[in-house]
């Protein structure tokens, strides 16, 4: 009994000795073994392609955050016409309505127009938190007022928008000694887009505290370089709207202030020696 058992054992073992090698073996390539430079390489090339891919990504949002200040400045400006054109459709309602309302606005107009500060087509203007006068030009064919600028800096200031900027002047521009070269602080009021010929220019606008003869008020100001123009100040409508008119025939109609390290306002006549070839 146990000799049969034995050689069915052994049959089996042999059977299945002759299976296995009747059976196909894996003859599969075995993955390439990368060396140190081709390894270094690919690494490189990763490192390369995320870089591109993040300053790519890093651009985008530049841009995007560009085309927001734009709209939103370009929104605000709107907002600002729509009010105006608002004020002029009421006007001419009330001037539609009949004889009687015409009269009134007439009787209205003259006194209105008897409160306003007469100003010349060129006036002298003080910056009191800067400590200087400047020339200007008043042109009402301008509507924000322009303050010349050099080395503008933007920076963030308790969650706001603020600029750091100096004076552009040129070795002509009449301004109290030392004035030209201290740095002015101011929050950025918005910001408004200029088309020009050479193309579109964004512009921030700040506030600052300004006299003209009897006028003190805060005007605001878009900052540029205008160091190749003839006045280092401009003032437009915005400036002008329910406070002066203009008197194109004259100039200086209003002393010029006088600040620490500045010359007397009766020197003033020597420096107003104009060139009116400037239209803006």
């Amino acid at each position: 009994m146990s000799r049969r058992l034995l050689s069915s054992g052994a049959l089996s073992l042999g059977l299945l000795l002759i299976a296995g090698c009747a059976m196909p073996i894996d003859q599969g390539k075995p993955e390439p073994v990368l060396g140190s430079e081709e390894f270094t390489l690919r690494v490189d090339r990763l490192e390369a392609d995320l870089v591109a891919r993040c300053d790519l990504h890093q651009s985008s949002l530049a841009d995007s955050a560009r085309r927001q200040e734009t709209l939103v400045a370009d929104v605000r400006e709107v907002g600002s016409l729509v009010r105006h054109l608002r004020a002029d459709i009421e006007r001419l309602e009330r001037v539609e309505s009949g004889p009687t309302t015409i009269a009134q606005e007439c009787a209205t107009d003259e006194p209105a127009l008897s409160t306003k500060t007469v100003v010349g087509r060129s006036e002298w203007i003080g910056l009191p938190d800067v400590g200087t006068y400047l020339k200007a030009r008043v042109d009402s064919g301008a509507n924000t007022s322009s303050l010349s600028a050099s080395e503008i800096t933007r920076f963030e200031r308790d969650g706001a928008n603020w600029v750091r900027f100096k004076l552009g002047l040129t070795d002509d521009d009449v301004v109290v000694d030392g004035t030209s070269d201290e740095w002015i602080e101011a929050p950025v009021e918005r910001r408004v887009r200029i088309v020009q010929a050479a193309g579109e220019d964004s512009r921030p606008v700040v506030s600052l505290m300004m006299t003209l003869g009897p006028i003190r008020e805060l005007v605001e100001f878009t900052l540029n370089d205008r160091s190749h123009l003839n006045y280092p100040v401009l003032l437009g409508r915005r400036f002008l709207m329910d406070i002066a008119v203009i008197d194109v025939a004259e100039t200086y109609l209003h002393e010029r202030p006088e600040f620490p390290g500045g010359r007397p306002a009766d020197e003033a006549e020597a420096d107003e020696n104009d060139r009116d070839d400037e239209e803006r």
